[in-house]
């Protein structure tokens, strides 16, 4: 007979590394804390998950309008929102060499012994 292990239902993905184990401890906690009212708790989160994840997406769509807005207001006045690959750090280089000649220390005196 062939074995297949249990898996985790995609609905508790939001639970990330929790085992079977701490799952049921969950469960159990979460029996004894709402008793007959864990339907409605259970639907009053899933409402409020819901609620959220409506709320971000509004967020995330406004935002990518704006962006978007910006982009072509960009694009419109001539500007490219990409860099350009012809162009170069060196098109832009003001560094020029240097003009002033290079230190050369005096020469050496000779040493004069002293036997000589």
């Amino acid at each position: 007979m062939m074995t297949v292990p249990i898996s985790v239902p995609v609905i508790f993905g939001f639970l990330g590394g929790l085992g079977m184990q701490e799952m049921m401890i969950v469960a159990v906690l979460a029996v004894l804390l709402f008793g007959k009212n864990l339907p409605g708790v259970a639907r009053s989160l899933g409402r409020s998950y819901s609620d959220f994840k409506k709320g971000l997406s509004d967020i995330q769509s406004e935002f990518h309008s704006a962006t978007k807005e910006v982009e072509d207001t960009v694009n419109d006045r001539g500007f490219s929102s990409k860099s350009s690959s012809s162009s170069s750090y060196d098109d832009y280089d003001d560094y020029a060499e240097a003009t002033a000649p290079k230190f050369e220390p005096p020469p050496a005196e000779p040493h004069k012994s002293e036997n000589g």
